[in-house]
């Protein structure tokens, strides 16, 4: 059984589903810093002037391909974090086995 799991079933309904919010509150949060990341950075990056309410073709090609750099840069780093979780929890695995069989 995942150790995660069972933490979590020994955690009374009531408290899980506190947790619970609070997971989503904080994935609501780096959403939005996130989405205000990105805006902030291709506006920087690509907004030249206020002369007009609309941005120009070029505004308008560097804001999409600003937005798109930094979503793959975002996926990127998903993977890899993703890939870094995997390979730490693979080792505790491993101290966790050694340490059970006296090793």
């Amino acid at each position: 059984m995942d150790p995660n799991a069972a933490a979590m079933a020994a955690v009374p309904a009531e408290q899980q589903q506190q947790l619970l919010q609070e997971i989503e509150k904080m994935q609501v949060r780096d959403s939005l810093r996130m989405y205000n990341s990105l805006v902030e950075r291709c506006f920087k990056d690509c907004v030249e002037s206020f002369r007009r309410k609309d941005l120009d073709a070029t505004e308008e090609k560097c804001v999409q391909s600003c937005a798109a750099k930094f979503m793959k840069h975002s996926a990127r780093v998903g993977v890899r974090f993703g890939e870094l979780s995997s390979e730490a929890e693979s080792q505790m695995q491993q101290m966790m086995a050694q340490q059970g069989t006296g090793k």
